[in-house]
Parts: C-alpha cells; sequence; structure tokens
C-alpha cells in the first residue's frame, strides 16, 4: 500500500507537467516509449500461451509510428493533425499483418509465424494505438485540459473502486477475471469519474486562467471552456469514460489470469507494471479522441 501512495505521489505530479508543459514531439516520444514498455510486458504475457513473440520487429514497426507522430504537430492546424493521425493510423493498421507475417518467413518453425504476428499486430492495437490517441488529443486547441480532464475521470474512479470495494465491497463483479473487484467498487467508480469530469467541465474556464497565470500552458493552447458544455453530454461522457476504464482493467486481468501470473512486469513499485499502470487508459484514451475527433471534425 506504501509502495502504492508513493509511486502514485512521484508520478502524477511528472505526467501532469508532461502534459501541460512539454511540446508535442516530446510528449511523443515518452508516449512511445511507455507503449514499447507495455508491449515488452504484453509480448512476454504471450509466451504463457505458448507464443514465440517477435519482440525487435514490434519494437521497430512501434517505434517508427510513434517518430511519426512526433515528427508532425499539424502546424498548429487541429483539423490537419487529426486527419494525418488516422492516414498514419489506418495505414499502419492496414500494413501490420503483413509485414508482421513477412517478417515470420525468416523463422526456422514456420509454425510459430503466424501466432507471433497475430501477437505483434494486437500489440500494435491495443497498445500503441491508444497511447498515440493521446499524444494526438494534446494537440487539440484544448488538448491540455483534455489530457488533465481524461486523467482525472480515470484516476478518480480507480482509487475509489479500489478504497470503497475493499470497505464495503461484498459481492464480487467477476470472481474468475478479478476477484477483487466488486460491483460495490465499480458503482463508487462511476460516481467518482462524473463527479469529478462535471466539476472540472464546469470550472474548465477558471482552470484554464488559473493555469495560464501560473505558466503552466500557452494562450496557444487555448482557452477549455469558453462555451460551457451541456451538463448531460458532459454527465454521459464520464460516465463512457469510466465504464471503459473499467472494462479495460478487466481486459488485461484475462490476459494475466490465463497467463497465471499476478503482475504484467515489476517496474513500478506497487503498481506492477507499465501495461498493469495503463490498461484503463488504454480503453478510455479511444472513447474520448472519438469525442474529440468528432467534435472538431463537424
Amino acid at each position: 500500500m506504501i509502495q502504492r501512495i508513493l509511486t502514485a505521489l512521484v508520478l502524477i505530479p511528472l505526467v501532469l507537467l508532461l502534459i501541460l508543459r512539454a511540446p508535442v514531439w516530446l510528449l511523443a516520444i515518452v508516449a512511445g516509449i511507455v507503449a514499447l514498455l507495455a508491449i515488452r510486458e504484453f509480448l512476454g504475457l504471450t509466451k504463457h500461451y505458448g507464443v514465440e513473440p517477435s519482440f525487435i520487429s514490434t519494437y521497430i514497426f512501434v517505434g517508427i509510428f510513434f517518430l511519426l507522430l512526433a515528427l508532425d504537430t499539424g502546424n498548429g492546424k487541429p483539423l490537419l493533425s487529426t486527419a494525418f493521425f488516422v492516414y498514419a493510423a489506418g495505414i499502419c493498421a492496414a500494413l501490420a499483418p503483413f509485414i508482421f507475417l513477412t517478417f515470420g518467413m525468416e523463422r526456422e518453425n514456420l509454425a510459430t509465424a503466424y501466432p507471433a504476428a497475430a501477437a505483434s499486430v494486437f500489440a500494435f492495437t491495443y497498445i500503441a494505438l491508444p497511447m498515440a490517441m493521446l499524444v494526438q488529443l494534446r494537440q487539440q486547441y484544448s488538448g491540455a485540459f483534455q489530457l488533465i480532464y481524461l486523467m482525472f475521470v480515470v484516476w478518480s474512479g480507480d482509487i475509489f473502486a479500489y478504497f470503497f470495494g475493499k470497505l464495503i465491497g461484498r459481492n464480487k463483479m467477476s470472481p474468475r477475471v478479478s476477484p477483487g473487484k466488486t460491483w460495490e467498487g465499480a458503482a463508487a467508480s462511476l460516481l467518482a469519474s462524473v463527479g469529478i469530469g462535471t466539476l472540472l467541465y464546469h470550472y474548465a474556464l477558471a482552470i484554464s486562467s488559473f493555469l495560464l497565470h501560473l505558466h503552466l500552458i500557452e494562450p496557444r493552447d487555448g482557452m477549455f471552456g469558453l462555451q460551457r458544455a451541456e451538463i448531460g453530454p458532459v454527465i454521459l461522457l464520464s460516465a463512457l469514460l469510466n465504464v471503459a476504464a473499467q472494462l479495460g482493467d478487466l481486459v488485461e486481468s484475462v490476459l494475466k489470469r490465463g497467463a497465471h501470473v499476478k503482475d504484467s512486469g515489476s517496474i513500478l513499485p506497487g503498481h506492477g507494471g507499465m501495461l498493469d499502470r495503463i490498461d484503463a487508459m488504454l480503453f478510455a484514451a479511444p472513447v474520448l479522441w472519438l469525442y474529440s475527433a468528432w467534435q472538431v471534425l463537424r
């Protein structure tokens, strides 16, 4: 417990500072590193399923993808950056099966080529794409605030699920997948995410002004909340993000239970591996990205 809290106290300020102050290219590099660490853990899990993963080819493919994101900043035009991201992600996702199967041709045992290629493609879509969506979200005029909103919605839900699940949890949500999760904890998580998300949107303009005053964001990042959002859509969006985050946590638990391991790794004391730390974000990020892209492109 103490290790978990101390790790969070160190990581949360660093993540917030990175979101608020780092240029997009640096954020892309950091997101790429996080994605590669999580992919390393995921590919390690696939070994328990009898797969002989292709580590190097997967690292190269994902690294090139994030390098493209780092080189493209949209020239300050979110519409352009959104379109570039859609093209780049679509092309990479379409080419991935062929590229990884081509690498598989060099294997001595060709029976291992398809499982390895499938694992690499899944790693790209499951981990790399959602992490890249976080980078693209930051390129929007209000991107810094949107990422903070996402982080706080997911983090608050995770914290309330953990503590309320331990305090009042009685009814198991999915004992085979995640014995510690309860419906009481899930309900507390949902209420916390909706409450925090609604408050952030309600005070968005004031928070933006405060961050500008502290020079934590620049005027070019835009002022979030110039037009106050209706309460209904905000509640719905926050609830969808929470549900997605909880599903992300459960999905990773499926992978770990199938592999008969407790954590995906040990890089983060008290939290396990990098994949353990970002599993909820991997499902929540696409939800917010779709909402943001719809707002930009409509």
